[in-house]
């Protein structure tokens, strides 16, 4: 048998994903892309510097880690529009977790924040490989709010020194920041607080009044004048100095045993990060582009850029918002608008880095103060305040954790009180009984509770909303051991899934049931979970006369074996079999139960298909 080879050039568009677009380039998406890569680099000139500042590093490699990133995340990530380089939430991790085992700004903090490059791109290329991008849907919204604003009131108090013109002596933790501001606060320099609260200012009416305009750039044009005029020989308003000015130089991170493994927890943490930080991002984009997403090859775009600009001196990247949301609006067409950004942006830094030494320190705490504001999402915020105290509880937790411990443990404690809460939630399914509508006229089945119907004594009708796994066990086995009807009906079209100890408890509770007179029957399952119960001999035990294809023929058959004495008391007359004839009265062939033959458990053994209990309805039937 022959098959057949898939064409050349699929293959290489895996290997090389940027052929997927290559045919969208043209003279006008060239104009447009040019236009939005000339804008996002003037943006990103003042934001590469002040994130560098924040993750304890020279000014210069801020710039370099919107270089290299941003070429390597287009050519090989998925999404049209999605910039990558530093962000805010990356540099305060970068900083909390490389502080602890180096100065911040030497070559030994350098080196090691360029080792957490590495293993985070590594990581993520880890998780690419193995598809465990799926990992990042357990990192939970109201996870990455709680975080993103947490880290925001920690950036925002570490720059309060810098803002008042202070020289602090801390341990960087947003305790100690706090503490050592409000002890020193009287010592504050005026000329420092003026340069700093005029950046704002001006950052904030500029945004509102004039939206378009690069309002952080201006704001940092307007204060290095004020500074200009205000200390002319610069003794008093402490200025971040020149950059180099040379393209991103080769890099080697420290690989050592001892580093990697005191390193290890933060990659994790923020290879994690930055994955739902691109890939939030990147949807949030293509919901307007109407682009479909590819994410583990975004996942391989992120990592490949973190493990490539560690080698260029450029620290932990991740998507921009900003950068993205304005490369969106400036009318990039594909990923080149990503690629001549990062070459406006070295233009710049070897035609005009010295204009860096006009830039006040103040003032870049002052745009820091605003870029934290505009982290904390009040919106969203307040909706997951209105939504569940659960997701509440989460968000509150991590934006604690974010602020008293280290950054990559907040991370943690969201994600781990997330999946708590995500499995309370899964092992409590939620079990209904139901019966049919008394006026309907066709078989019509409702939640008996909420419409106070009266219950049949010696049949009720139960339906699973949930998975019956090993978590959910307990719960549902209580539930039915607390049923007094002696049977019991089943339906499956709420479960997707069922372990073998959901199957055995199944069958316990089948094997309690019978002893004591009464039985336990299926009804609607889907297919795999058919497949399930029919391993280990389970299903023979169940009784293959006891599955059901629908619920009028698993009453239908059922009515006959129900005690005739219990019915002539019962006035509710619930089923409509309840007005034709008592129970036990049909002889009829098709009023059996069904019984599955061997043919059909060799289907359910080997079939692939998940409507294999269709099967059930085309089996003859006789009678027991």
């Amino acid at each position: 048998m022959s098959h057949q080879a898939p064409p050349k050039a699929a293959n290489w568009t895996r290997l090389l994903p940027f052929l997927k677009w290559a045919p969208m380039v043209n003279g006008v998406s060239l104009r447009a892309d040019a236009q939005a890569g000339l804008t996002n680099a003037i943006i990103v000139l003042p934001q590469g510097v002040a994130y560098a500042l924040i993750a304890g590093l020279p000014p210069e490699y801020g710039l370099y880690a919107a270089i290299v990133p941003a070429i390597i995340a287009a050519l090989f990530g998925s999404s049209w529009h999605l910039i990558s380089g530093p962000t805010a939430a990356m540099s305060i991790v970068v900083f909390t977790s490389v502080s602890p085992l180096a100065t911040p700004g030497t070559a030994e903090f350098i080196a090691l924040a360029l080792t957490l490059t590495l293993m985070k791109g590594v990581f993520q290329l880890v998780l690419a490989s193995a598809r465990l991008g799926v990992l990042v849907n357990f990192v939970s919204h109201s996870v990455v709010i709680g975080f993103t604003a947490g880290a925001a009131v920690v950036i925002a108090v570490s720059q309060l020194q810098n803002l008042l013109g202070l020289s602090l002596h801390t341990e960087g933790t947003f305790t100690d920041n706090g503490w050592q501001v409000l002890r020193h606060v009287e010592d504050a320099n005026l000329y420092s607080l003026a340069v700093g609260l005029t950046t704002i200012v001006v950052c904030v009416l500029i945004k509102k009044l004039l939206p378009r305009w690069p309002n952080m750039l201006l704001g940092l044009t307007i204060a290095s004048g004020l500074a200009f005029i205000l200390d002319p020989k610069q003794e008093h308003i402490a200025m971040v100095g020149a950059i180099p000015a040379s393209l991103p130089p080769f890099s080697m991170p420290d690989l050592s045993f001892s580093n990697i493994s005191a390193l290890s927890s933060g990659a994790l943490a923020i290879s994690l990060l930055g994955l739902v930080e691109a890939s939030s991002i990147s949807r949030a984009i293509a919901t307007r582009s109407h682009q479909r997403l590819d994410d583990n090859q975004e996942f391989i775009g992120q990592g490949l850029s973190n493990v490539v600009g560690a080698f260029f001196s450029c620290y932990a990247s991740s998507g921009s918002f900003t950068r993205t949301g304005v490369n969106f609006t400036s009318g990039a067409r594909t990923p080149l608008a990503a690629i001549f950004a990062s070459l406006f942006l070295l233009v710049i830094l070897q035609l005009f880095s010295g204009l860096t030494a006009w830039l006040p320190i103040p003032a870049m705490a002052g745009l820091l103060l605003v870029v934290a504001w505009n982290l904390i999402d009040l919106h969203h915020i307040k909706l997951i305040m209105r939504a569940a105290k659960s997701e509440t509880t989460v968000l509150i937790v991590t934006f604690a954790a974010t602020l008293l411990v280290a950054l990559e443990f907040a991370i943690y404690a969201g994600v781990i009180l997330s999946l708590v809460f995500y499995l309370k939630r899964t092992s409590h399914p939620r079990i209904v009984t139901i019966l049919p509508v008394p006026e309907s006229k066709h078989p019509q089945f409702t939640n008996a509770e909420k419409k106070r119907l009266p219950y049949c004594p010696q049949l009720r009708i139960i339906r699973i909303e949930g998975s019956l796994f090993f978590g959910a066990v307990n719960h549902v086995q209580e539930y039915l051991q607390s049923v007094r009807e002696p049977r019991v009906l089943i339906v499956g079209n709420g479960m997707n899934f069922v372990d073998m100890v959901g199957a055995e408890m199944l069958l316990q509770e089948a094997k309690r049931r019978r002893a004591e007179g009464g039985d336990l029957y299926l009804c609607n399952v889907k297919g795999g979970v058919l497949r399930i119960i029919n391993r280990n001999n389970i299903l023979k035990q169940l009784g293959r006369d006891h599955i059901f294809h629908n619920k009028g023929q698993a009453i239908h058959r059922i009515y006959d074996q129900l005690d005739p004495n219990v019915c002539q008391t019962c006035t509710a007359k619930i089923f409509q079999e309840c007005h034709v004839a008592p129970p036990g009265a049909s002889t009829m062939d098709t009023a059996s139960p069904a019984v599955l033959n061997e043919d059909v458990v060799k289907v359910l053994e080997n079939a692939p298909s998940t409507a294999d209990i269709k099967v059930i309805n085309q089996i003859p039937t006789k009678s027991v």
